[in-house]
């Protein structure tokens, strides 16, 4: 299985994010809760380059690919955007209050607790995040 989604650097995109994961996921036959942890993970990355990747008001083109083989699940994520390897940043302190952390780690956090890999490259002036789960067992 493998399915393509063009999408821009727009919140309004997010509802067309979430139907791809789930699409997929109703094709793979994963169960709710992996679905709603997929849906956070690839969500949570897709917010992050709406909001950083791009200078304020450009309009710019971001592409998620899902690839499955029945026993892994990768998805690609990728942007023309300015350079950042969020598998670098440091996750947020689970230690410390909310209400006392800083801001930003969370979404790295979710998606090293969720996904089995996580890696990153920068090629031909991309931004490449490659988030895989293991689905085997399901």
């Amino acid at each position: 299985m493998r399915k393509e989604l063009k999408l821009k650097n727009q919140m309004q995109e997010l509802e067309r994010v979430n139907l791809f994961v789930e699409e997929i996921c109703e094709e793979l036959g994963l169960d709710m809760e992996l679905q709603m942890n997929l849906n956070l993970v690839i969500e949570e990355m897709v917010v992050n380059v709406i909001s950083y990747a791009y200078p304020e008001g450009q309009v710019a083109d971001i592409e998620l690919l899902a690839e499955s083989d029945g026993k892994e699940l990768t998805f690609v994520l990728s942007d023309r955007g300015e350079e950042f390897d969020p598998t670098l940043q440091e996750s947020a302190d689970m230690d410390v209050n909310p209400a006392e952390r800083d801001l930003g780690g969370m979404g790295i956090y979710i998606v090293k607790n969720i996904m089995n890999q996580v890696s990153y490259q920068r090629l031909e002036g991309k931004n490449l995040l490659t988030m895989t789960k293991n689905i085997e067992e399901q």
